[in-house]
């Protein structure tokens, strides 16, 4: 196999064992709407790839059914913001990812492409010493698949020579989209959202560090 002229990876669940953690914040976030609590906290998990701000809106429209303001969009991110921002300053990375990002840096750029607010994202990765590895590091607003594009014409690359890894349905579609290749991380134990035919599958970066080498890419 060819070598990959730049790599993209998503960030929460794929550097950072964070999905749990955002998850446990839209439990408090929303926790005065127990009826609807678990169908909040599963869409969340099932829209990974989406930035919070597009899920507030589908949690109003489809799951509270009531208005949502600027105001309240607002209120809830800088809630959540504060919610989540210790745990991801000391939040394990996901096995294996540090080292391979440290190895990939050496050999093609790297960025990053998340639901993540832009400004919030680049402080957890510099907060992490990750951000000299990166060639970008990008955020929500714009949505995963402009994301994609950003990258695309920053490199003048070929969509087929990016590899993009992430860990949602949002995330695969997004590389459907666009045209780049895709690597889907399922952790151990859990059902994965991915078409198994169509996309190789990893359960860390440990693992695709394993099929890296067996692929000769080094």
């Amino acid at each position: 196999m060819r070598r990959f002229e730049a790599i993209v990876f998503d960030f929460d669940g794929v550097i950072l064992e964070s999905v749990d953690l955002k998850a446990r914040a839209f439990r408090r976030l929303f926790a005065a709407y127990p009826d609807q609590l678990e169908s909040i906290v599963q869409l969340h998990l099932r829209q990974g790839g989406l930035s919070r701000y597009e899920k507030f809106r589908r949690i109003y429209a489809d799951l509270l059914h009531l208005p949502l303001s600027d105001e309240e969009v607002a209120r809830l991110d800088t809630a959540f913001a504060a919610l989540v921002a210790e745990e991801m300053a000391t939040c394990r990375y996901v096995p294996g990812a540090r080292a391979f990002i440290e190895r990939r840096a050496g050999e093609c750029p790297l960025f990053v492409a998340s639901g993540t607010p832009e400004r919030e994202l680049q402080a957890v990765v510099a907060a992490r010493g990750l951000t000299p590895y990166f060639t970008g590091v990008y955020g929500s607003p714009p949505a995963k698949v402009q994301l994609l594009r950003t990258i695309l014409r920053q490199l003048g690359a070929s969509p087929s020579a990016v590899l993009f890894i992430g860990d949602s349905i949002p995330d695969y579609d997004a590389a459907l989209e666009t045209g780049v290749e895709f690597v889907g991380r399922v952790p151990a134990g859990e059902p994965s959202p991915f078409p198994a035919e169509q996309t190789l599958l990893v359960r860390d970066l440990l693992e695709l560090e394993a099929w890296w080498s067996q692929q000769g890419l080094y």
